[in-house]
């Protein structure tokens, strides 16, 4: 069930391949995890959520944020399916998650 009474980019990852972008955000720990007044879903947590008063720079840490703790904890690397245009502000720069899976 997708979320449809609140601001929403969409879908925010692609389904890795073998499995579910949000099973994976689950897994994680990060259903409901938030940044400032960025959040990503309780209710589908493949939806990041703007709770009203999200930064741009709240989005994209919330973003690399899940992305490294779906790494850490099953070794795949989420890649972005939301589009994000323009230029970060001087100093709200996030830097993207470059980790790679983890060696077995």
């Amino acid at each position: 069930m997708q979320p449809i009474k609140e601001k929403t980019g969409g879908s925010t990852f692609k389904n890795p391949e073998g499995s579910s972008a949000w099973k994976e955000i689950d897994k994680a720990g990060c259903r409901g995890l938030m940044i400032g007044g960025a959040q990503m879903s309780p209710l589908h947590c493949n939806f990041m959520i703007n709770t009203g008063n999200a930064s741009a720079h709240d989005l994209e840490l919330l973003g690399e944020t899940v992305r490294a703790r779906v790494a850490e904890n099953s070794g795949i690397v989420l890649d972005w399916e939301i589009k994000r245009l323009g230029v970060a502000k001087a100093g709200h720069a996030v830097e993207p998650f470059a980790g790679s899976p983890p060696s077995s």
